[in-house]
């Protein structure tokens, strides 16, 4: 075939098909912008629901795919492509690569789930099985945790979904315990530390602090406390709350006991 020949070859399919092909690049670009406008229209919407930000950002990628994707069939029907074998195909080739990807599908189900039930929200504290943390991000086949320890958990969403979820959001009761002499004056044991109690910032003012004696141990008489705290304070009101009490009572030298041992022998003379 010579030149003149490829040349005619090409000039023909231009002036066949052209028309469609620049039809085709239209409707694309239109749909880019209508993907465009409608995502932000999802947006602006959003912005006055309580939906969480995590959930609003799935919603608005989800309607711009939705949009290209019924875009691109259109441009592909204007050139001339089989839309209903093509999506048969897709159909046919999505049954298999769900068949394959079980457990990530699991876990997107398992995403969707907890971003609409709101179980739990980004910062909160909860603990899943063995795992403690806060919540640092909700992704679709993922939930990723920060420990106290700073390490950060991967947790798959299938491994949340039917487990018990603990939700130490919001406020939280503190159980602390000290040891005091069967010597010492109880009153101003237990006077001493409600004024501990009272005059910590981190425990809340909101419902009084239950203060009273738990148990009569072998060494020594055992009070309890129970102060409420908020969340994030849990672990730094015990520490405050132990110093604070053994300073005090050093002060008014209130003895906290300890195990003693008192050894006898039978056969001296031996």
């Amino acid at each position: 075939m010579e030149f003149p020949d490829v040349v005619g070859i090409v000039v023909d399919l231009l002036v066949r098909y052209s028309f469609q092909v620049l039809a085709a690049v239209a409707i694309l670009a239109a749909g880019f912008l209508c993907a465009r406008l409608i995502a932000r229209f999802v947006e602006r919407s959003l912005r006055k629901t309580t939906i969480e930000t995590h959930l609003q950002q799935l919603l608005i990628r989800a309607a711009k795919v939705v949009v290209l994707l019924f875009t691109v069939i259109l441009a592909l029907d204007k050139v001339g492509v089989q839309v209903t074998a093509l999506v048969a195909g897709i159909s046919v080739a999505g049954i298999a690569g769900g068949f394959a990807l079980q457990g990530v599908l699991g876990n997107i189900a398992a995403g969707l789930s907890i971003m609409f039930s709101r179980v739990f929200r980004i910062g909160d504290y909860i603990e899943i099985g063995t795992v403690r943390g806060q919540v640092q991000a909700i992704n679709l086949t993922s939930t990723i945790l920060r420990t106290l320890e700073d390490a950060r958990v991967i947790v798959p969403n299938r491994k949340i979904v039917g487990d018990i979820i603990y939700n130490y959001t919001g406020e939280r009761r503190v159980t602390l315990s000290v040891d005091v002499s069967y010597q010492a004056d109880l009153d101003v044991a237990l006077n001493t530390v409600r004024e501990v109690l009272a005059q910590n910032p981190r425990v809340l003012k909101t419902q009084a602090p239950e203060v009273g004696v738990i148990t009569l141990a072998d060494s020594g008489i055992r009070i309890a406390m129970r102060p409420w705290c908020k969340a994030e304070d849990f672990w730094y009101v015990q520490y405050e709350i132990y110093r604070a009490i053994l300073d005090r009572f050093r002060e008014r030298q209130i003895a906290i006991p300890y195990p003693t041992h008192e050894v006898r022998l039978l056969n001296p003379a031996a």
